[in-house]
């Protein structure tokens, strides 16, 4: 399997910086600052969201300081692009032989920041495949925030995501997978529950049953272990198709 290096734009970069981060504020105020609240009906003993954080604001620029990070950036284009793409390879390609994916799946890859997931997909034949993230990166991912996605109900076959510990309000990351996955559609989450994330994490999992507890309309298809990038758990859930 081959592997191309995601384009490299440095010229372009300060400048995109100031507008993401931008518009990324003028997200703060919207809706979501009104109507989103941090509670989770999960257990406290199984999923806890970390203190400190006074405004969805102070969460955006948490999130963005990382992703919007130069030095970052530039490694996860250059030095990390092809292993990282090798290895989310080798994960989608097991998905697929377990038949939770196929090449005619429309897939979602959230969180997905430079695109390495999306490459991945495409590059093992699931062409129709599109990342998001606070900040795009043409032509892998548009922008969107994964509390309110930016996509038509029932829009995608499965998503991805390995940002689940960056979600400041879980049970609205996983309505909103719930709201853009067809019925019979599957979500893959990698998550940790045997240690604590980083810094820019916004809650803590001490159980898998802290995040399947949130998707009221979803079976458990799978659990298994893995070796993620730091991620030490695969948790896959089918989306309950509709009774007739």
């Amino acid at each position: 399997m081959t592997t191309t290096k995601a384009p490299v734009k440095p010229f372009r970069l300060l400048l995109s910086l100031f507008l993401f981060l931008t518009a990324a504020l003028l997200l703060s105020r919207s809706t979501l600052t009104r109507h989103f609240s941090t509670s989770s009906s999960a257990s406290p003993s199984l999923l806890k969201i970390r203190p400190g954080l006074r405004s969805y604001d102070d969460y955006l620029k948490l999130q963005l300081n990382k992703t919007l990070n130069p030095r970052l950036r530039r490694i996860w284009t250059t030095r990390d692009w092809n292993r990282k793409v090798s290895v989310f390879s080798r994960f989608f390609s097991e998905l697929r032989e377990a038949g939770f994916l196929s090449n005619a799946s429309r897939a979602l890859c959230i969180g997905a920041r430079v695109g390495q997931e999306v490459a991945a997909l495409r590059a093992i034949g699931i062409s129709d495949s599109i990342g998001m993230d606070l900040v795009p990166s043409p032509p892998l991912v548009v922008q969107g925030d994964f509390h309110s996605q930016p996509f038509a109900g029932a829009s995608f076959d499965f998503e991805f995501s390995n940002v689940f510990d960056h979600a400041l309000y879980p049970e609205r990351f996983a309505g909103e997978i719930e709201r853009t996955l067809r019925p019979g559609g599957v979500c893959v989450l990698h998550v940790t529950v045997t240690r604590r994330g980083d810094r820019y994490s916004a809650n803590d999992l001490y159980a898998v049953e802290g995040v399947t507890s949130l998707f009221k309309g979803f079976d458990v298809a799978r659990v298994r272990k893995v070796d993620g990038f730091g991620l030490d758990t695969e948790i896959v859930l089918r989306k309950k198709k509709r009774r007739r």
